[in-house]
Parts: C-alpha cells; sequence; structure tokens
C-alpha cells in the first residue's frame, strides 16, 4: 500500500507559517509523501517561498510540489524554485520523480498546467496570434505532463497538476471561469499514461472527486475543498492501478 498525502493552494507567506506545521508533523504515521498541488505562495515571492519551505520543508517523507499561477505573480518563479529545491522539495515542471515506497516504486509526474476549457467549451488555436498563443500555452504544459508521464517505469503513476484536467471537479465555480481553470489536453495527457490518480487544486470553490474520459480518480485537493491540512489517498497494492480509498 501507498498512501499519498495531498493538498494544494496553501498560499504561504509569513502570516501563515506555523498554520500547517503540527499536522504535518504527524505525516510519518499517516502517509509516506506529500504532493502539494500549487499556489504554494501568494504572491511568488522568494521571501514567500522562504516562508513555505519553513513550514512544509525538512519533514519526515518527500515532498513534491508544482507551482501554481500565484507562484508565477512576481515572474520569481525561477528563484521560488531554487529556495524550495535548495531546502529539500521537490519541483516539478514537466518533469518526474520516481520514489521507492514499502517495496514499491511511486511515479510522480507534474507541471502547473493551463487554462483553455473543456469538450463544447473551449478556446481554439484559431484566428488573433493572442488566441493562438494562449492555446499554444496550453498545449505545451499538457504536452510536457504527457512526456513527463510516459518517461517513467513505476509500479504506480500519479499526475499532479495546478490547473484542472476535468470539469467535474470545478463543480461549484461559475461556469463562466471553467476555461481559466483547467483544460481537456490535461485529461488527454493523463488518459495517455497508465496514471493511477491525477491530483491537482486552483478550484478553491470546486468539488473533490471527478474522473477523466479514460477512467482515472482525480481529485481537487485545493485547501478551502478539502478543509483541512491534507487528504491521505490509499494506492492498493496488488490493484494499485484501479483501487483508490481516501482517509479523511
Amino acid at each position: 500500500m501507498i498512501r499519498i498525502a495531498a493538498v494544494g493552494d496553501v498560499h504561504v507567506d509569513k502570516d501563515v507559517v506555523g498554520r500547517y506545521r503540527p499536522a504535518l508533523e504527524e505525516l510519518p504515521d499517516r502517509a509516506d509523501a506529500l504532493l502539494v498541488a500549487g499556489d504554494l505562495t501568494r504572491h511568488g515571492t522568494v521571501e514567500e517561498a522562504r516562508c513555505f519551505a519553513k513550514e512544509f520543508g525538512g519533514l519526515a517523507v518527500p515532498v513534491v510540489v508544482v507551482l501554481g499561477n500565484h507562484d508565477h505573480q512576481s515572474d520569481q518563479q525561477d528563484q521560488v524554485t531554487e529556495v524550495l529545491q535548495d531546502s529539500g522539495i521537490t519541483v516539478l515542471e514537466g518533469t518526474a520523480t520516481v520514489l521507492e515506497i514499502n517495496g514499491h516504486r511511486l511515479g510522480i509526474a507534474g507541471s502547473k498546467g493551463f487554462g483553455g476549457g473543456f469538450a463544447g467549451a473551449c478556446a481554439s488555436n484559431f484566428g488573433e496570434r493572442e488566441m493562438k498563443d494562449f492555446v499554444g500555452t496550453t498545449e505545451r504544459y499538457a504536452a510536457a505532463l504527457r512526456e513527463a508521464l510516459h518517461s517513467v517505469e513505476a509500479d504506480a503513476l500519479v499526475a499532479l497538476t495546478h490547473y484542472a484536467p476535468v470539469p467535474e471537479t470545478l463543480v461549484g465555480e461559475p461556469l463562466e471561469i471553467y476555461a481559466f481553470l483547467g483544460c481537456y489536453q490535461l485529461g488527454q495527457a493523463i488518459d495517455s499514461a497508465p496514471a493511477s490518480l491525477a491530483l491537482h487544486g486552483h478550484a478553491h470553490h470546486g468539488s473533490e472527486r471527478g474522473r477523466t474520459p479514460g477512467g482515472v480518480p482525480v481529485r481537487n485537493v485545493a485547501h478551502p475543498v478539502i478543509k483541512q491540512a491534507y487528504n491521505v489517498y490509499q494506492l492498493l497494492s496488488g490493484e494499485i492501478e484501479s483501487s483508490l480509498t481516501t482517509v479523511g
């Protein structure tokens, strides 16, 4: 069995330091790894990244993250990434990592992702250069996730993004902003690989549970949605591709 703790949209700054730490210190008894689905900071500054590293770094379990749109706000995402990596946190962007857990290999492929919408209500790569640039960005992030997913050999494979790969986990958000919360191309990338689970954040007023067209379980782990320091998802050995339980 592999136990994955996950949360997103923690928006850490100096005022948040200490809020999550007591629950995080209990992780070794509850989970084998912690995944954070973006929006680690409020405004993407180096100072806030140091606050996140203080709060979420130095744990007794591996910590793997992707950045979110807030983490790009100050155009310091490269410096933010460096701060996090220096603290022992793995940052994924179109890349993957493999963790050895309980005799199993857990692969985690990550990308921030981007918006664009879903089938029947999505942007298309047509028309003005600005629109083609927008959709081109969406396609680049999805292609990077697909490549990362296919780059690893593991017993269980998790896709970690900030933007949503399916619309089901956006239910509760205004329909008018779905196109800015996720895109179908991420779901296609996830379905192209033998993924066991997909985790994302970003949709604060969304719903926790969804599924890709190919049947991969999707969980929105944004903190305002799960309303606790993290959820724990168990991938059961022997049925590791399909069997998933949640510990509240």
